[in-house]
C-alpha cells in the first residue's frame, strides 16, 4: 500500500475540487461591511468540510494511537497452516498496529484502569488479516450477547453522564465468569503508561488449517521485547492529570527517534479432539490455556518502524475486524468471536460507510475483484458492467478461488439459548491469585476494595462470594480491606 499515492500537483491553494483560491482570509460580502453571500462557494466548501471533520468515535477503543511496521516469520509453518504470510522466513509482511484504551472517550487519559486494545492488521498477498485483541489474556464475558451490557456498566450512566463503579460491580456480582478478568484488570496490569511495554493477546480461539485440511485450535500471544512494565493506581492517577497522553506520546517519540519496538508472536496449539479431556472450555474467553500443557511456540517477530503521516486518515479511519481472515485461518465456535465477527464489520460501516475497505489504511494489497458496486464513499470502482454471478457475458468471471480448506465439520444439536457445559468460573481466578507476589496481591486487593466498599451491601456480598470461591485468602483479604475503607469514612 502506497501511502503517498496522492501527490501534490501544484504549489497554490485550491478548494476540494482543485480550483485555485486567490483569497482565503475574507468571505465574499456586499462591500466591506455587508452580509456574506451564499454564492461564496469557497466559504461553503471550507466550512461544510470543517463541519464534517469529526466522525462518530468508536463505541469502544475510542482513544488510541498506531504505527506501521512489518512481521517476519521465523520459519515455514505450512505443517499447521497454509496462510501465505507464514510460509517464507525471508518475507516481510507489512502491518499496522493500533493500541487503545477500551472504555474512555477520545479525550480520556492513557493511564486509567482499563484493558488496552492491541490490534494488528497484516497486509498479506491473500488479503487483509486482522488479529484484534487486548493486552490481557481473558475477558469479562464468554458470549457476545452480553457485550453491550458489560460496556454499558463501564460507560457513564445515561442519566448524568458520570461513571459509577457500582454499576460495574453490580454487573460483576451477577456474572461469575467475570471473576477471572477482575484478577487481571485490578492488578497493576490494568494500569500502564507505555504501549511498548505491554503484551498482546488474541483472546479468542482461532483455527489454523493446513493444505491437507487438518485443523488445529490456536491462541495468539504477542510478547513485548522491551519488557513488561506497569504502574500502580497512584502513579496512574497522577499521570492522568499531568500527562494524560503519555502512552501515545512515548510510542510516537520512540519510533521518531529510531527506537523501534518489537513483539514476538507466539501461538498455543491444541488438537480439537482434546476438548473433552480438559477441565475447562478452551473456546471460553474467560479462560487461559495452561502453558505447561500448551506451551508457547515462537512464530515470528513484529517490528514497528514508521509513524503515521496523518492521524485521522491512518489511525482514526483504521478499521479492524476479527472476521478479516485469510486462507489457512478459520473462525472457531468461540461465542465471543462469533459475535465480534459481525459486530466489528457493522460498527465500521456505521462509522466510515459501506466502502470503508476502500480507504488506503484498510485497503488490501491484493487484487479486489467482486460484484459489489456503489454505496457511500465509492472511489475505487469496477467499470465492468457485468456485476452478477453466474454470468456468460463476462465468461463467468470472476470465478471462485481454489484455497485450502479443512475437512467438513459435523455440527449437530438442539437450537437453543443455553450456557456452555463447563463454565468453571473460579478455578483459574484462584490460580491467578496464587501466582501473584505478596506486593501484587496487596495491590490487587486494594484496587478492588477502594471501589467496592462504596457499593450496596448486597453487591459486595455477591462479589465476595465469588472471590471466596476462587481463593479463601482472596475473599478474606478483600473483605478486610473493605472494612478498613469503611472505617476511614
Amino acid at each position: 500500500m502506497d501511502r503517498r499515492n496522492e501527490k501534490k500537483c501544484c504549489n497554490y491553494l485550491t478548494d476540494s475540487l482543485g480550483r485555485p483560491i486567490p483569497n482565503d482570509t475574507n468571505s465574499l460580502t456586499v462591500g466591506s461591511d455587508g452580509p456574506v453571500l451564499l454564492q461564496d462557494v469557497h466559504l461553503i466548501d471550507k466550512i461544510s468540510h470543517f463541519d464534517r471533520e469529526r466522525i462518530p468515535e468508536r463505541v469502544v477503543h475510542a482513544k488510541g494511537t498506531g504505527a506501521f511496521g512489518y512481521f517476519q516469520p521465523y520459519c515455514d509453518w505450512t505443517d499447521y497452516t497454509c496462510a501465505e504470510f507464514l510460509k517464507n522466513p525471508n518475507c516481510k509482511t507489512k502491518v499496522f498496529v493500533r493500541f487503545s484504551t477500551v472504555i474512555g472517550s477520545k479525550g480520556s487519559a492513557d493511564t486509567v484502569r482499563d484493558p488496552r486494545g492491541f490490534a494488528v492488521k497484516f497486509y498479506t498477498t491473500d488479503g487483509i488479516y486482522d488479529i484484534v485483541g487486548n493486552d490481557l489474556p481473558v475477558f469479562f464475558i464468554r458470549d457476545g450477547i452480553k457485550f453491550p451490557d458489560v460496556i454499558h456498566s463501564l460507560k457513564p450512566s445515561p442519566d448524568n453522564n458520570l461513571r459509577d463503579p457500582q454499576r460495574f460491580w453490580d454487573f460483576v456480582s451477577l456474572s461469575p465468569e467475570a471473576t477471572h478478568m477482575v484478577t487481571w484488570l485490578y492488578s497493576d496490569r490494568g494500569t500502564i503508561k507505555d504501549f511498548r511495554h505491554v503484551d498482546g493477546f488474541g483472546v479468542n480461539t482461532y483455527i489454523w488449517v493446513n493444505e491437507c485440511g487438518k485443523r488445529v485450535y490456536i491462541k495468539y500471544h504477542w510478547k513485548t521485547q522491551q519488557g513488561l512494565q506497569t504502574i500502580d493506581r497512584f502513579e496512574a492517577e497522577q499521570l492522568a492529570g499531568s500527562d494524560p497522553d503519555v502512552a501515545v506520546r512515548t510510542l510516537y517519540e520512540s519510533i521518531a527517534n529510531g527506537f523501534y519496538p518489537s513483539w514476538e508472536l507466539c501461538v498455543q496449539m491444541m488438537d480439537p479432539d482434546m476438548i473433552e479431556c480438559l477441565d475447562f472450555d478452551p473456546l471460553d474467553d474467560t479462560k487461559v490455556w495452561p502453558e505447561d500443557q500448551f506451551p508457547l511456540m515462537p512464530i515470528g517477530l513484529m517490528t514497528l518502524d514508521c509513524n503515521p503521516e496523518n492521524f485521522f486518515a491512518e489511525v482514526e479511519q483504521a478499521a479492524f475486524c476479527p472476521g478479516n481472515i485469510v486462507p489457512g485461518v478459520e473462525l472457531s465456535a468461540d461465542k465471543m468471536l462469533q459475535g465480534r465477527s459481525f459486530s466489528y464489520f457493522d460498527t465500521q460501516r456505521h462509522r466510515l460507510g459501506p466502502n470503508f475497505a476502500q480507504l488506503p489504511i484498510n485497503r488490501s494489497i491484493s487484487c479486489i475483484n467482486n460484484n459489489q458496486r456503489d454505496g457511500q464513499g465509492t472511489y475505487i470502482f469496477n467499470p465492468n458492467p457485468i456485476n452478477y454471478s453466474p454470468n456468460s457475458l463476462n465468461c463467468g468471471f470472476p470465478k471462485v478461488a481454489e484455497v485450502c480448506q479443512s475437512e467438513p465439520e459435523c455440527v449437530c444439536g438442539y437450537i437453543a439459548r443455553i450456557p456452555i457445559k463447563n463454565p468453571c468460573d473460579f478455578k483459574q481466578a484462584g490460580e491467578r491469585y496464587e501466582s501473584l507476589s505478596c506486593e501484587e496481591r496487596c495491590h490487587l486487593i486494594d484496587n478492588i476494595a477502594v471501589e467496592l466498599y462504596k457499593c450496596n451491601q448486597d453487591i459486595i456480598d455477591r462479589v465476595l462470594c465469588f472471590f471466596f470461591k476462587a481463593h479463601q485468602e482472596f475473599g478474606e483479604q478483600v473483605e478486610c480491606a473493605i472494612d478498613y475503607y469503611r472505617q476511614m469514612c
